[in-house]
């Protein structure tokens, strides 16, 4: 299943992420992809503040992947940004793959390592948004593997 939508601004794209906060579960893969400044990290926050993450969500740029556990969150999350990861290997030593067991994944720049890695993913393409005359904001594509078919619509 895939579509598009438009997006006014960060409002509306953190918005969009607390929609996905309630079907979110363990072992859910969300892939954020897109060039810089376009809303991958507006989507999480929004996902996070969608879980009951009442601070703010930082970007993970820098420290690669960001955790968060019950209580601060309904279910545990691992926000990672792969944006400077050179090789998929680099990825076991995050440990990623052991954190689907309890944990769910947002994952900004997934295009960085091979996309066979990701099981059943959710993927969300943020790109610069031109919709119906509306000029500004994101364009939103996204594809739904099976398992999100019936669990969450980006509508």
């Amino acid at each position: 299943m895939s579509g598009a939508l438009f997006l006014a601004d960060a409002a509306a794209t953190e918005a969009l992420g607390r929609s996905l906060a309630p079907v979110l579960r363990a072992g859910d893969v969300v892939l954020l992809s897109g060039g810089l400044g376009l809303g991958k990290t507006s989507f999480a926050r929004g996902v996070l503040s969608g879980l009951g993450l009442a601070g703010e969500a930082p970007s993970p740029t820098f420290a690669i992947v960001q955790p968060y556990a019950p209580p601060e969150v309904r279910v545990p999350v691992l926000h990672a940004d792969l944006y400077r990861i050179e090789d998929a290997g680099e990825l076991d030593e995050l440990g990623l793959d052991d954190a689907l067991y309890d944990s769910a994944l947002l994952v900004e720049w997934p295009e960085r390592v091979p996309a066979s890695i990701w099981r059943d993913p959710l993927l969300l393409t943020f790109a610069l948004g031109q919709t119906g005359g509306q000029a500004g904001g994101r364009a939103l594509t996204w594809h739904a593997s099976a398992a999100w078919e019936r669990r969450w619509r980006p509508i």
